[in-house]
This record gives structure tokens, C-alpha cells and sequence, in this order.
């Protein structure tokens, strides 16, 4: 057995620095894995809490002004108005079960003369990228007149995923449609569940999230599971270098040393023996010649 020594070398101080990194990285990334969670458990909680409630007038949840809040996502609202289906908004890349498709937005405009977007559904398409007319009235046309919409309050997209052109998009904003469209609307959308009266052609309604807690728990114990193994491994080699590193070492260096002796000794031989026979032959000439002048 050694010391503890060979751990003030170069080469373990820069092991056990990048075995601390990576343990530190595992614990940050499994923490944020159990975070998640957290999040995914309050967003379920208030799904179920909302699924069983009566909804709301829509004006009460959403405002023009100020964003929706996590607690309100997902709130059971009702909705009361006139569709406008001249601003329909086309939200692309939404692909269902492999499928290409897209979904329809279209505001509802309020008796105060505001308006509030909704997210009738989900169209099949060719491609999920585009759709081949994109005219509004080439589209399934929502129920006309005065509508009762319910459904669930969503939250706005954020980034340049936004951004609308042509009546078209990637992910909802409020904001952008409204700008878009030069429409005053409510902040936030909503996801329809049912409308009244029923459109001849109904859409596939934007599901509910799913309720499970995801894979977030298992994916947080492997990131802490490899900082554990990073840190047992770095003892084990360290007990292993410490018990029998130096006399490995020494083991190793005598068997090289032995190695090249026998290598050393057979170079020595075959020279010898290189040696012998060029002075046999020398030898044999030598007779040879002697002979033939003799003769």
C-alpha cells in the first residue's frame, strides 16, 4: 500500500476537478428534471380542478392589458360572440399521430367590440408547412351568426415562432394576431372544447394535455444516478491507485526491464550466431582454395 501522495500529481488534480464539474452538472440537470415535475403536477392540478367547473365569462379571466397568469391556464371559460371569419389565422406545423396538419384560429368578437382568439381545431393537410389556399373561405367554415363558445384558457407563445404573415403563423400570440389582423383582442386565446350551434364541418379539438406526471422523475434519478456513478468511480480508481498502484508500477517497469533484457539477449545471440556461420563459410573457402592449389 502507498500514500495518498500520487493525488497532488497534475494529471489526478485535473480527474478530480473535471469528476467535480460533472457531478455538479448531474445535480443541476436533475434538479431541473424535478422542477419540471413540479410545474407538470401544479398544471395537472389545476386541469383537473378546472375539468368539473362551470365556465366563466371570458371577460373575467382575460384582459387586454395584462398577460395570463399560470394560475389562470387552463380556466373553463365561455365565449359570446360573432366569428369573424375573414381574419382566420392559419398556424402551421402541427402535426397530429405522424400526420401534417394545421390549426384554424379565428377571433370571436365580443358585444364590447373587443375580441377574443380561438383555436377551433386541427385540419389534415398535405403539409404540415402549408396550406393550398389559404383564402378563408377555402377553409370548414365556423357556425355563423351569434356563437357560445367554451373551452380552455392557453397561455401566449413566445419568440420569433410568432411572428404572422399572410394570415398565417407557427405558434399563437395575442399580441402578434392582433397587430396583424389590427384587432383589439383579449390576451391570450383559448383552445375550444364545444361551440353552439355546431359548424357543418367541425374541426379535430385542440386535446387536453395529458395528465401523467411524464417521464421527468426517471430522467432526474439517471442525471443524479451518473453524478453518483462519476463519483464512485473516481474513489474506486483512487482506492485502486492507492492500494497497489506503486508496486503495479514497479511490477511493470521490472517485467519491461526483463522484456528488453531477453530481447537484448536474443539480438546478442542471433549476431553470435550470424557471426559463427560467416566465419564457417570463410572457413570452408578458405579449404576449398587450399585444396584446388594443392591439386
Amino acid at each position: 500500500m502507498g500514500s495518498f501522495r500520487f493525488l497532488l500529481s497534475r494529471r489526478w488534480i485535473l480527474f478530480g476537478i473535471a469528476v467535480v464539474l460533472l457531478t455538479y452538472l448531474a445535480w443541476i440537470l436533475g434538479q431541473w428534471q424535478f422542477h419540471r415535475l413540479d410545474d407538470r403536477r401544479d398544471r395537472n392540478a389545476v386541469v383537473e380542478r378546472n375539468e368539473g367547473v362551470d365556465p366563466v365569462p371570458v371577460e373575467e379571466v382575460l384582459s387586454p392589458d395584462e398577460p395570463v397568469g399560470a394560475d389562470e391556464e387552463w380556466t373553463h371559460v365561455s365565449v359570446t360572440g360573432t366569428y369573424v371569419v375573414d381574419d382566420t389565422v392559419v398556424v402551421r406545423y402541427r402535426t397530429r399521430d405522424g400526420e401534417p396538419g394545421v390549426d384554424l384560429v379565428v377571433p370571436v368578437e365580443l358585444p364590447s367590440g373587443r375580441s377574443v382568439l380561438v383555436d377551433r381545431g386541427w385540419l389534415s393537410t398535405d403539409n404540415s408547412g402549408s396550406l393550398n389556399g389559404t383564402d378563408p373561405s377555402a377553409l370548414p367554415a365556423p357556425p355563423s351568426g351569434e356563437v357560445t363558445v367554451t373551452g380552455w384558457v392557453r397561455r401566449d407563445a413566445e419568440g420569433s415562432s410568432t411572428k404572422v404573415t399572410d394570415q398565417s403563423t407557427r405558434a399563437i400570440s395575442s399580441a402578434a394576431i392582433g397587430e396583424a389582423l389590427d384587432r383589439d383582442v383579449l390576451t391570450g386565446f383559448v383552445d375550444l372544447a364545444e361551440e353552439s350551434p355546431e359548424a357543418a364541418e367541425p374541426l379535430s379539438p385542440p386535446p387536453l394535455p395529458d395528465l401523467d406526471d411524464g417521464p421527468h422523475f426517471f430522467y432526474g434519478l439517471q442525471w443524479w444516478f451518473f453524478g453518483f456513478l462519476a463519483v464512485f468511480g473516481f474513489g474506486y480508481l483512487v482506492f485502486d491507485e492507492w492500494r497497489g498502484g506503486p508496486a503495479r508500477r514497479d511490477r511493470l517497469r521490472a517485467e519491461r526491464r526483463q522484456r528488453a533484457e531477453r530481447m537484448e539477449e536474443a539480438q546478442a545471440a542471433a549476431q553470435a550466431r550470424i557471426l559463427a556461420e560467416r566465419r564457417e563459410a570463410q572457413a570452408r573457402a578458405r579449404d576449398a582454395q587450399e585444396t584446388r592449389e594443392d591439386a
